[in-house]
């Protein structure tokens, strides 16, 4: 039995497509579609098993990569965007009807990822988008329902996919937050 994770990359996905120029995502709501236009290519495509992001029905994992908040824009009927939680870092701007995560965004300016807004590229039919590359959060999964049992079997898939699993971000992102912290706390010597 093959584990399913997300239906966008359960049987494999396509690869990067150069030179790509963006597409429009679309909320599920089949009248009054919310649309977000991304000016350009996203990158750090990823598997995401953390308890905040938007899942299909029956995904155990999100699909989520990040695009410079310059290129995002809404395009049809923003009235129907909420923030689902004020509180959190990543403001998720939701569809009120239909509940699918649009973007998301950090306000903080003195955040590492600010300048970045979080999409789901499985929501436009537009084809070239980065393709994943790792999964993030996979012990997170746990928390929304997945028996601990199944996690070696998950984590097994994940690599089969060629996306290697890890429990926070990728070393590169990791690299980043901590090269921003480093900056932050050294910018006045």
């Amino acid at each position: 039995m093959t584990i399913k994770l997300h239906p966008s990359i359960d049987n494999g996905f396509n690869p990067t497509k150069e030179n790509f120029a963006g597409g429009v995502l679309n909320c599920k709501c089949e009248s009054n579609t919310v649309r977000v236009k991304l000016a350009g290519q996203t990158a750090h495509n990823h598997a995401c098993g953390c308890s905040k992001c938007w899942k299909p029905e029956g995904a155990i994992f999100s699909q989520i990569a990040v695009i410079s908040r310059d290129n995002v824009e809404v395009v049809a009927n923003a009235d129907k965007l909420v923030v689902v939680d004020e509180n959190a870092v990543i403001k998720r701007h939701a569809c009120k009807e239909c509940g699918v995560h649009m973007y998301g965004r950090i306000e903080d300016t003195n955040h590492p990822f600010y300048g970045l807004d979080f999409v789901h590229t499985e929501l436009s039919t537009d084809e070239g988008w980065s393709a994943p590359e790792f999964a993030a959060f996979v012990s997170s999964i746990i928390e929304t329902g997945t028996d601990p049992k199944d996690m070696t079997a998950i984590r097994s898939r994940l690599k089969e996919l060629g996306l290697n699993p890890y429990d926070c971000l990728s070393p590169a992102l990791m690299d980043a937050i901590a090269a921003h912290v480093y900056a932050q706390n050294h910018k006045d010597a």
